[in-house]
């Protein structure tokens, strides 16, 4: 029986894939998703509870490191935002409460993002919410998050933007093996066959595509791999 516990469970990619999904310098999502040493001294990982030297990294995971790519030029340590992650998983009793709108939709979930922030002084720059006359109202960067990420009536992510510029693309965990795609088809295909030579007319009528998906594939492809 399948269900969204298992979908946020399902290991899906790679470290590097993450890296290079996420557009991170090589190494990062293995320092922020397993934690890692640097002279002599330990630091715990941000996205696990603890380190388990595991390559593979869950869909929940993935999820979770996006949000905190868009921290990622802050100028401040994403290690600082451990303590609040520990504590929101604690009250929520869930393993990716970041990978649930409940924490960053709701009027209840926000209030409690700021109470923990409050409570572990997280760094002003790695705030997710803040008080705006009288309202919660998400920062910048968790308003991309949350503006990019999908979720089911649940309230569990299921699907992101690949790029917010091209909507089409989605990152499905499901569907092409977790690569970036329109309709299911990996826009790296797409976009080699048009490298090739073929029209772009002509690849839209061999997958059943909207010509406009196939032209964001390989706006997406020339962007992304540049």
């Amino acid at each position: 029986m399948s269900t969204v516990v298992d979908l946020l469970e399902r290991p899906t990619y790679t470290m590097s894939q993450v890296d290079r999904l996420l557009g991170l310098p090589h190494g990062t999502a293995r320092r922020w998703i397993d934690g890692y040493s640097r002279r002599g001294r330990e630091y715990r990982p941000i996205v696990r509870e603890s380190p388990t030297g595991e390559d593979l990294v869950t869909w929940g995971e993935f999820v979770e490191t996006r949000l905190l790519s868009e921290f990622r030029d802050a100028g401040v340590p994403i290690i600082n935002m451990r303590p609040a992650i520990e504590a929101l998983r604690a009250q929520t009793a869930s393993r990716y409460p970041l990978a649930r709108s409940a924490s960053l939709l709701t009027p209840i979930g926000k209030e409690l993002v700021k109470r923990i922030q409050d409570e572990v002084n997280l760094d002003q720059e790695l705030q997710l919410v803040v008080v705006r006359n009288g309202q919660y109202m998400l920062t910048p960067p968790a308003e991309l998050y949350i503006n990019a990420v999908q979720f089911n009536d649940d309230g569990e992510a299921v699907r992101m933007l690949a790029d917010p510029e091209y909507p089409d693309v989605l990152i499905d965990p499901v569907r092409a093996f977790g690569e970036p795609s329109v309709r299911s088809v990996p826009t790296e295909v797409i976009a080699e066959q048009v490298r090739a030579g073929d029209p772009e007319e002509l690849v839209a009528e061999l997958y059943e595509l909207p010509l406009e998906h196939v032209r964001a594939a390989v706006l997406f492809e020339q962007r992304h791999s540049a």
